[in-house]
């Protein structure tokens, strides 16, 4: 960039002090456009999504699946690091993925599982049913979700999983306060 000649500066001089004002270098790479040729970037970006939205369903499918094996892996050989991360991955995938798909209660119930296995103490300890119970409601949104008044239903089943495992973590993290806070604080999954 070419500096300022010192003509090119600006001085305003007040009783209190001065006002130096130079000129904006932009000015001289700034192009015009007009109305009719300007470019829409959020405009194109909902037509693009508007085009993908038939593979959300499918996509959320494939989440799902994964979801399932990492369950069945877990209820095969037991947990492990490996398996405890890869059924937290794929919930967690889920949570952030359902809501943008069209699956909000889905995304609700993925937090869910999420919380209790990150605050539950012991893994192998939790009711197998727990679990079940989130992975089911998950997939059953997912692939179900094609009526109106499913929407009711799986907002009241995402509620209630929700207040499950919350007790659930309260109770097993009685004595651990560090956990409590956290356990008891709302949801982050933006609201159906």
């Amino acid at each position: 960039m070419a500096k300022n000649s010192a003509r090119d500066i600006e001085v305003k001089a007040f009783a209190t002090h001065h006002v130096i004002t130079q000129p904006n270098p932009l000015r001289k790479v700034l192009r015009r456009v007009e109305a009719k040729d300007m470019d829409d970037p959020v405009g194109r970006a909902e037509q693009a999504l508007a085009g993908l939205s038939g593979e959300f369903k499918d996509w959320m499918a494939t989440e799902v699946d994964r979801l399932s094996a990492a369950w069945a892996a877990i209820q095969k050989d037991g947990f492990d690091d490996a398996r405890r991360g890869e059924l937290f991955r794929a919930a967690h995938d889920i949570k952030g993925d359902a809501a943008t798909f069209g699956f909000p209660s889905a995304a609700v119930i993925a937090e869910s599982l999420c919380r209790v296995i990150e605050h539950a103490p012991d893994l192998a300890r939790v009711p197998a049913e727990l679990f079940s119970h989130h992975i089911n409601a998950i997939t059953a949104i997912v692939h179900e979700n094609t009526r109106l008044d499913s929407l009711s239903v799986s907002s009241e089943l995402s509620r209630r999983l929700r207040k499950v495992a919350d007790e659930y973590l309260a109770h097993v993290n009685r004595d651990r306060p560090e956990h409590l806070e956290a356990i008891l604080a709302p949801s982050i999954v933006p609201g159906e």
